[in-house]
Order: C-alpha cells, then structure tokens, then sequence
C-alpha cells in the first residue's frame, strides 16, 4: 500500500478502533486460479488474531496455512477543491477522496472445532444484536437446527503478522482547508459523510495531543 507520511498510522489502539467499528473485512489471498476475495465479517482478538467463519463451500474453508491479507475499510468520501479556502485565493486545489484503511497481513487456520465455533457465533450475536430492543441470542434457536448450521461451517483464524493503516484525512492541508472540508461534509450529509467528519475530528484532537 502506498503510504505516504502524512497519513500513515501506525498506533495500535487507533488500528483496533476503525477494526472494530468496521469488521466487514475482505480477505485476499493467492488459491489456484490466481488472486481471490472474500468478505466476511471478523472479531479481532487481542492484537494477534482475527477470528471468524465462512461456508464449507467458500475457498477459504479448504486454505489452511494460506498467507492473506485482509483489508477493513472505513468512512471515505469526495472531497470538492471548493471546500478550501485556498482554492478561492489561489485556484490551485483539485478534487481528491478521504478515507481511512486499515491492512491486515497473516496466515489464516481454518477449524473445525465445534465448540470454538459456537463460541465464536454467541460472541458475534450477542455484540451485533445489543442494539435490539429484543437480542436474539444463538440459544432462541432449536439445538438440532444449530448442531446442522455449525456441520455447514468452519471457522477463520487469521494470526496477525502485519498491521497497517492509512488515514487520508486531510492531513496535508492548513487548518482552513481542514476545516473548510469538515464545512463541507456537514452541508452535504451524505450517506457516510458524518462518520468521515468524526474520523477527521478524531485525527485532529490526537495531533494536537501530540
């Protein structure tokens, strides 16, 4: 990944953060017909492993010992020359795309236990589901249906070798732009436009804890 100064993050607990705030992951890997991805939602445990599970027929169940490299996107968003300041001075600003992403290099294990698998579903439901007004929880289920989806399934384990980040934010821009684009963002509302908006307001408040 091209990563120049300005945006490349490296603290851990910042890495961990945009991971779990956005776990919908891809996974690509090298398999026999060349480069293949895959998305799948993982949990990242402690700092060394990502864990999560896929269908028995998708490649990545019949991988084991393969080497990966994940990718977790965050908030990214247009971002119009308008919104500088310097642009109305000067008119020399172009158009460019915040984001922020965060590369996961590893091996994966695939297993096949049945306990760590459910394990694994109750500790995913139960997170994804507490914003309910009524969580489901893997036990509303019947057993025998449960037994059958965890036969149809086998869990990820990736061990983290390598973590990465970029977080293009606007960093390389004065103040006035900086916030000539958070200006901006909040006029035009978009779909992930807040979630950009606070991951540069985040940025901000850590450069100036510096």
């Amino acid at each position: 990944m091209y990563l120049p100064k300005s945006f490349h993050e490296t603290r851990s607990d910042v890495l961990h953060a945009l991971i779990g705030d956005y776990p919908f992951a891809t996974v690509i890997m090298h398999g026999a017909d060349g480069l293949a991805a895959n998305h799948v939602p993982l949990e990242l445990v402690g700092d060394t492993a990502l864990h999560g599970h896929v269908a028995r027929g998708n490649e990545l169940a019949k991988a084991d010992g393969a080497q990966v490299l994940v990718i977790f996107h965050g908030a990214d968003g247009y971002i119009s020359p308008n919104w500088y300041p310097s642009k109305h001075v000067t008119g020399r600003e172009v158009p460019t795309w915040n984001y922020a992403v965060v590369h996961v290099h590893g091996r994966l294990r695939v297993v096949e236990d049945k306990a760590w698998l459910r394990e694994l579903l109750e500790r995913l439901t139960n997170r994804h589901e507490a914003t309910q007004s009524k969580p489901w929880h893997v036990d509303d289920a019947p057993e025998d249906h449960i037994e059958k989806m965890l036969g149809m399934i086998v869990g990820i384990d990736i061990a983290v070798e390598r973590i990465e980040g970029k977080f293009k934010l606007s960093q390389n821009h004065p103040d006035a732009n900086r916030a000539g684009v958070l200006h901006g963002l909040a006029e035009r509302a978009g779909r992930r436009d807040g979630e950009l908006a606070t991951l540069m307001q985040q940025a901000e408040e850590r450069r100036h804890d510096r």
